[in-house]
Protein backbone atom coordinates (compact mmCIF):
# COMPACT_ATOMS: atom_id res chain seq x y z
CA UNK A 1 0.00 0.00 0.00
CA UNK A 2 1.29 3.53 -0.66
CA UNK A 3 1.77 5.82 1.91
CA UNK A 4 0.99 9.11 1.01
CA UNK A 5 3.82 12.20 2.40
CA UNK A 6 2.47 15.07 3.92
CA UNK A 7 4.13 17.49 1.33
CA UNK A 8 2.01 15.90 -1.54
CA UNK A 9 -1.65 16.48 0.24
CA UNK A 10 -1.95 20.13 -1.18
CA UNK A 11 -1.01 19.18 -4.93
CA UNK A 12 -3.37 15.95 -4.77
CA UNK A 13 -5.91 17.92 -3.24
CA UNK A 14 -5.80 20.82 -5.79
CA UNK A 15 -5.36 18.54 -8.68
CA UNK A 16 -8.91 17.38 -7.48
CA UNK A 17 -9.94 20.70 -7.67
CA UNK A 18 -11.26 20.44 -3.48
CA UNK A 19 -10.92 22.46 -1.01
CA UNK A 20 -9.60 21.96 2.25
CA UNK A 21 -12.97 21.83 4.13
CA UNK A 22 -14.33 19.47 1.49
CA UNK A 23 -10.89 17.02 1.89
CA UNK A 24 -11.42 17.44 5.51
CA UNK A 25 -15.17 15.97 5.88
CA UNK A 26 -14.41 13.34 3.38
CA UNK A 27 -11.33 12.29 5.61
CA UNK A 28 -12.73 12.95 8.81
CA UNK A 29 -10.79 15.18 10.02
CA UNK A 30 -10.83 19.22 10.50
CA UNK A 31 -10.18 21.71 8.52
CA UNK A 32 -7.66 22.86 10.24
CA UNK A 33 -5.96 19.96 10.70
CA UNK A 34 -5.64 19.89 6.72
CA UNK A 35 -3.91 23.06 6.80
CA UNK A 36 -1.70 22.14 9.08
CA UNK A 37 -0.23 19.22 7.19
CA UNK A 38 -0.12 21.57 4.28
CA UNK A 39 1.64 24.17 5.96
CA UNK A 40 3.97 21.09 7.51
CA UNK A 41 3.44 22.83 11.01
CA UNK A 42 1.61 19.24 12.14
CA UNK A 43 3.29 15.60 11.82
CA UNK A 44 0.57 13.42 11.43
CA UNK A 45 -0.42 9.86 11.90
CA UNK A 46 0.59 7.00 9.41
CA UNK A 47 -3.21 6.16 10.24
CA UNK A 48 -4.05 9.92 9.25
CA UNK A 49 -2.20 9.71 5.71
CA UNK A 50 -4.14 6.51 5.22
CA UNK A 51 -7.39 8.09 5.68
CA UNK A 52 -6.61 11.13 3.52
CA UNK A 53 -5.17 9.04 0.91
CA UNK A 54 -8.04 6.97 0.65
CA UNK A 55 -10.39 10.31 0.69
CA UNK A 56 -8.36 11.47 -2.16
CA UNK A 57 -8.70 8.08 -3.92
CA UNK A 58 -12.93 8.34 -3.69
CA UNK A 59 -12.70 11.46 -4.96
CA UNK A 60 -10.51 10.49 -8.00
CA UNK A 61 -12.99 8.03 -8.88
CA UNK A 62 -15.82 10.42 -8.62
CA UNK A 63 -14.03 12.91 -10.57
CA UNK A 64 -13.03 10.36 -13.41
CA UNK A 65 -14.39 10.76 -16.62
CA UNK A 66 -15.14 7.94 -19.07
CA UNK A 67 -15.60 7.48 -23.04
CA UNK A 68 -18.53 6.29 -22.30
CA UNK A 69 -19.66 9.30 -20.76
CA UNK A 70 -17.84 11.36 -23.66
CA UNK A 71 -19.48 9.75 -26.65
CA UNK A 72 -22.35 10.42 -28.95
CA UNK A 73 -24.60 7.50 -29.48
CA UNK A 74 -26.16 6.58 -31.56
CA UNK A 75 -23.47 5.98 -33.86
CA UNK A 76 -23.80 8.24 -38.04
CA UNK A 77 -23.02 5.41 -39.92
CA UNK A 78 -22.40 4.22 -43.82
CA UNK A 79 -21.77 0.91 -45.08
CA UNK A 80 -19.07 0.23 -47.81
CA UNK A 81 -21.43 -0.56 -50.37
CA UNK A 82 -23.23 2.96 -49.58
CA UNK A 83 -22.94 5.31 -52.32
CA UNK A 84 -21.06 8.37 -51.29
CA UNK A 85 -23.83 10.95 -51.84
CA UNK A 86 -25.21 9.39 -48.77
CA UNK A 87 -22.32 10.38 -46.57
CA UNK A 88 -22.43 13.16 -47.61
CA UNK A 89 -25.81 13.87 -47.09
CA UNK A 90 -25.26 12.68 -43.30
CA UNK A 91 -22.47 14.65 -42.40
CA UNK A 92 -24.58 17.89 -43.59
CA UNK A 93 -27.58 16.65 -41.75
CA UNK A 94 -26.13 15.88 -38.59
CA UNK A 95 -23.07 18.45 -38.80
CA UNK A 96 -20.50 16.02 -38.75
CA UNK A 97 -17.15 15.81 -40.50
CA UNK A 98 -16.47 12.04 -40.50
CA UNK A 99 -17.97 8.33 -40.12
CA UNK A 100 -17.23 4.99 -39.63
CA UNK A 101 -17.76 2.83 -42.23
CA UNK A 102 -19.51 -0.13 -40.48
CA UNK A 103 -20.01 -3.75 -42.40
CA UNK A 104 -22.65 -4.94 -39.44
CA UNK A 105 -20.99 -4.59 -36.57
CA UNK A 106 -17.74 -4.83 -37.93
CA UNK A 107 -15.78 -1.17 -38.23
CA UNK A 108 -14.12 -1.61 -41.82
CA UNK A 109 -12.86 1.98 -42.59
CA UNK A 110 -13.93 5.75 -42.67
CA UNK A 111 -14.84 8.69 -44.34
CA UNK A 112 -14.46 12.33 -43.79
CA UNK A 113 -15.01 15.56 -45.43
CA UNK A 114 -11.19 16.23 -45.72
CA UNK A 115 -11.00 13.02 -47.83
CA UNK A 116 -13.87 14.12 -50.26
CA UNK A 117 -12.33 17.44 -50.40
CA UNK A 118 -8.65 16.47 -51.66
CA UNK A 119 -10.33 14.00 -53.90
CA UNK A 120 -12.22 17.00 -55.36
CA UNK A 121 -9.25 19.67 -55.13
CA UNK A 122 -7.35 16.56 -57.10
CA UNK A 123 -9.23 16.80 -60.10
CA UNK A 124 -12.15 14.08 -59.39
CA UNK A 125 -15.58 14.99 -60.86
CA UNK A 126 -17.55 16.20 -57.66
CA UNK A 127 -20.59 14.77 -59.62
CA UNK A 128 -19.29 11.26 -60.52
CA UNK A 129 -17.93 10.81 -57.27
CA UNK A 130 -20.99 11.41 -54.91
CA UNK A 131 -22.18 8.59 -56.86
CA UNK A 132 -19.57 6.09 -56.62
CA UNK A 133 -19.18 3.69 -53.41
CA UNK A 134 -17.97 4.68 -50.35
CA UNK A 135 -15.11 1.38 -50.40
CA UNK A 136 -13.72 3.07 -53.29
CA UNK A 137 -11.99 5.87 -51.13
CA UNK A 138 -12.45 5.27 -47.79
CA UNK A 139 -10.01 5.55 -44.99
CA UNK A 140 -8.33 3.27 -42.48
CA UNK A 141 -10.79 2.33 -39.33
CA UNK A 142 -10.61 4.74 -36.41
CA UNK A 143 -9.20 3.02 -33.27
CA UNK A 144 -11.51 1.49 -30.67
CA UNK A 145 -11.83 2.22 -27.26
CA UNK A 146 -14.18 0.40 -24.52
CA UNK A 147 -16.62 2.43 -22.47
CA UNK A 148 -14.41 3.11 -19.28
CA UNK A 149 -11.29 4.22 -21.20
CA UNK A 150 -9.98 7.56 -19.01
CA UNK A 151 -10.88 10.82 -20.92
CA UNK A 152 -7.17 11.58 -20.83
CA UNK A 153 -6.43 8.44 -22.75
CA UNK A 154 -9.26 9.44 -25.16
CA UNK A 155 -7.43 13.01 -25.53
CA UNK A 156 -3.79 11.80 -26.38
CA UNK A 157 -5.70 9.58 -28.80
CA UNK A 158 -7.54 12.31 -30.56
CA UNK A 159 -4.56 13.99 -30.92
CA UNK A 160 -3.59 11.56 -34.01
CA UNK A 161 -6.66 10.62 -35.25
CA UNK A 162 -10.29 12.30 -35.89
CA UNK A 163 -12.46 9.77 -34.21
CA UNK A 164 -12.82 6.79 -31.67
CA UNK A 165 -15.20 4.28 -32.06
CA UNK A 166 -16.52 3.02 -28.62
CA UNK A 167 -17.25 -0.71 -28.21
CA UNK A 168 -18.97 -2.26 -25.79
CA UNK A 169 -19.06 -6.44 -25.64
CA UNK A 170 -17.29 -6.61 -28.91
CA UNK A 171 -20.03 -4.13 -30.51
CA UNK A 172 -19.89 -0.35 -31.15
CA UNK A 173 -22.15 1.39 -29.25
CA UNK A 174 -20.65 5.46 -29.87
CA UNK A 175 -17.82 7.39 -31.30
CA UNK A 176 -16.38 10.44 -29.51
CA UNK A 177 -14.75 12.92 -31.81
CA UNK A 178 -12.81 16.48 -31.13
CA UNK A 179 -15.94 18.00 -31.64
CA UNK A 180 -17.04 16.12 -28.28
CA UNK A 181 -14.40 16.92 -25.78
CA UNK A 182 -14.71 20.52 -27.02
CA UNK A 183 -18.25 20.31 -26.09
CA UNK A 184 -17.54 18.36 -22.74
CA UNK A 185 -15.29 20.99 -21.86
CA UNK A 186 -17.93 23.98 -22.43
CA UNK A 187 -20.26 22.11 -19.98
CA UNK A 188 -17.08 21.90 -17.46
CA UNK A 189 -17.37 25.71 -18.08
CA UNK A 190 -20.83 26.32 -16.55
Amino acid sequence: MRILKPSEVRALRTKLGLTQVQLAELAGVTQAYIAKIEAGTADPRVSTLEKILKALERATQEKRVTAGQIMAAPIIAVRPDDKIEKAVRLMESYKISQLPVLDGVAQVGSISEATLMHKISAGEDMFRLVRSNIEGIMEDPFPTIGKDTDADTVYHLLEHTPAALVIDRGKPVGIVTKADILKMMGEFKK
